[in-house]
């Protein structure tokens, strides 16, 4: 089936979009892909709604914003795939499915006797109306309710693309987003996969909070700072490096207060070495050496993260673009992955990736009126 894929980060960039041709195994062919920049009104939407959801206690009703931030999220989604269709030749009649991950907004890793809480925020049935096509979303909603931790789901298409580009195991795909996690593919049938830390997110937050930008483009602050071990140090006593795997994260789960008292540039260095050494202690917890580890997602523009990687992992580090893949679209094309095996009814989550007791499958898919 031909499906178009849709990822927005917790970077709240832009709707990242891709085409692909599966049966939710193998990939038969890869489409076009691109991105269309979230507008100003709709990044300070999801940053209100994020704001609210952080304050959300359970068992309460959701914030109002809610309703009004899926919708608009539905808005963008069609807005950016009608000029990708467009520019790219296509019609929204060429497509069997459309997968949409959604708007993070919250998201809780389960405690001892709690299940844990994940929220995405986007209009599956408006996005179906306006196009007219049938959409799968909600991903993530019963793995949780499941006892999972809901996160990553990108591991079972990390697999499908080593293979389709002749990759054998051990190797392991590192996506340093907002947040970083790691699969590790050991062998025929044998993977698993967790959040290692903080990808880009502290950073972005970092800069934005100093009014120094949006992020750290092309490590400019990074690499002119200095590195404050002790503050790495302080930063990795946090309880979660101590949990087993398979474990997931929220993007604020990190306080910035260690790098309060550093200068923007020293934070910023810190704040990236924090972020590849959480990553080498989540290879240090796997206890396995991979042939090469191969880095997708916005963090692997920063010429100081993929330094810092190289220096501490205990194999080579190569991009995505080694291999042939389209780095900045991996995770919209999990989703167009996703949503096949959705409709397939294949499972979605494993033991070995979220922790549910058996192989899951999840997403809702909604029809057009």
């Amino acid at each position: 089936m031909r499906v178009l894929g849709f990822m927005t980060g917790t970077s709240l960039d832009a709707v990242d979009m891709a085409v692909l041709e599966t049966d939710g195994e193998a990939i038969s062919a890869f489409g076009p892909a691109g991105e269309r920049k979230l507008t100003e009104a709709t990044r300070d939407l999801l940053l209100e709604a994020t704001r609210q959801a952080l304050k959300w206690a359970r068992g309460t009703p959701e914030p109002a914003i809610f309703a009004e931030a899926a919708r608009v999220v539905a808005e963008e989604h069609f807005a950016a795939a009608e000029e990708f269709l467009a520019k790219e030749g296509l019609s929204w009649s060429e497509f069997d499915l459309l997968g949409m991950h959604g708007q993070t907004v919250l998201h809780e890793r389960p405690k001892e006797g709690v299940v844990g809480r994940t929220r995405q925020l986007g209009d599956g049935a408006l996005l179906a109306r306006l196009t007219g096509r049938p959409v799968a979303f909600d991903f993530r909603t019963a793995d949780v309710a499941a006892g999972g931790e809901g996160a990553p789901l990108a591991p079972i298409y990390h697999l499908a693309r080593a293979r389709a580009s002749g990759l054998e195991p051990p190797v392991a795909i590192l996506n340093v987003g907002g947040v970083a996690n790691v699969t590790f593919w050991s062998g025929p049938g044998d993977f698993a996969a967790f959040d290692t830390g903080p990808g880009n997110g502290m950073i972005d937050l970092l800069v934005q909070e100093r009014g120094a930008g949006r992020y750290d483009a092309g490590g400019r602050y990074a690499s002119v700072g200095r590195v404050d071990e002790a503050v790495v140090r302080a930063l990795l006593a946090h309880p979660y490096f101590e949990a087993p795997a398979p474990k997931s994260l929220d993007r604020y789960d990190f306080s910035l207060d260690p790098v309060e008292e550093l200068q923007l540039e020293d934070a910023c260095a810190t704040l990236v070495a924090f972020t590849a050494e959480a990553v080498r202690l989540g290879f240090e917890l796997m206890g396995q050496t991979p042939s090469e580890v191969v880095v997708t997602g916005g963090g692997r523009h920063n010429p100081e993260i993929m330094k810092a990687l190289a220096a501490r992992l205990p194999a080579p580090v190569k991009t995505a673009e080694d291999h042939g893949w389209r780095g900045d679209s991996i995770e919209a094309e999990a989703f167009a992955y996703l949503a096949a095996r959705c409709a397939r009814g294949l499972p979605i989550s494993f033991p070995k990736t979220t922790g549910v007791a058996i192989p899951m499958t999840g997403g809702r898919i909604v029809q057009p009126e």
